[in-house]
């Protein structure tokens, strides 16, 4: 039983954190939603584990956009004992590389060091960007912690720019219900926010004095403070003991400040996203 039972775990494991992390796919950004905590009921601290998918997620084009972009993503999870490489669960990292620092059948603590595989935001996205400058991809040094019961999962994440590109702190929590009307199939539901710092809202929100100067938009400091909130719904499937089928929706509001800012063209972001995921 416990053989059967790993690949299943580790399957929803990787596959529920690619999704829940991709938004945009492979970006880590204040919309970012923190993966579902793993449903396994064991914690294992040796032997390889892998998985291996692809997921298509439609995504606002960056944070504010009132466009969309539909894109395809590989899956990939790789652990050995406590450390992984790949899509980070537990932890809002769409792709990086750490260790859990602590783990027992409920509670867990881990770091993470993440990149950016793509850039969160182009000036060539959107017209409305025209004269403001590209988000660059930068790494991220990310310490995260989740609690995890049959029905409940909180998940709480600190992330921090290492590589000196201005994209600053941020610090997320997310609730999520979880319920299997059958043995196969996960529902989880629930909310979650994100704080940005100052330095981060103004890289993804603001706009000084240069850049209204070449876009025409007003100058805006929107300051530290909650850079969204959001609802998550979703649905996994397990076929066997290795394949899983899922799909996901969160819903998104730019609150306050940083909904305010004229960058943003539409407040509330919508994040679309299926995947098919194979564990060996």
């Amino acid at each position: 039983m416990h053989v059967t039972k790993r690949p299943i775990c580790m399957g929803r494991l990787v596959a529920l954190s690619a999704i829940f992390s991709a938004f945009p796919v492979f970006a880590q950004t204040s919309t970012t939603p923190a993966a579902v905590a793993s449903t396994a009921a064991e914690v294992t601290d040796d032997g390889w584990r892998y998985s291996l998918g692809v997921g298509v997620f439609e995504t606002p084009k960056y944070p504010g956009s009132s466009a969309t972009r539909f894109q395809p993503a590989p899956l990939v999870g790789v652990g050995y004992g406590r450390f992984f490489f790949g899509s980070v669960a537990d932890a809002n990292v769409p792709f990086g590389l750490g260790a859990y620092l602590y783990r027992d059948n409920h509670f867990r603590v881990g770091v993470a060091l993440s990149y950016d595989l793509v850039k969160p935001r182009e000036e060539s996205d959107d017209v409305h960007l025209h004269g403001l400058p590209d988000i660059d991809r930068t790494a991220h040094a990310t310490l995260f912690a989740s609690y995890n019961l049959d029905w409940l999962s909180v998940v709480g994440a600190v992330s921090q720019d290492v590589a000196g590109k201005h994209e600053g702190t941020t610090a997320s929590l997310d609730l999520l219900g979880k319920y299997s009307p059958i043995s196969r199939l996960t529902l989880t539901a629930g909310p979650g926010i994100t704080w940005g710092s100052a330095q981060y809202n103004q890289t993804f929100f603001g706009v000084n004095a240069e850049d209204s100067a070449r876009s025409g938009l007003p100058a805006y400091t929107p300051g530290s403070g909650i850079a969204t909130v959001r609802l998550t719904a979703g649905a996994s499937y397990a076929l066997n003991a290795h394949w899983n089928l899922g799909a996901r929706i969160v819903a998104s509001k730019l609150p306050g400040a940083v909904g305010n800012s004229p960058v943003v063209e539409k407040k509330t972001q919508m994040t679309y996203g299926a995947f098919a995921n194979y564990a060996f």
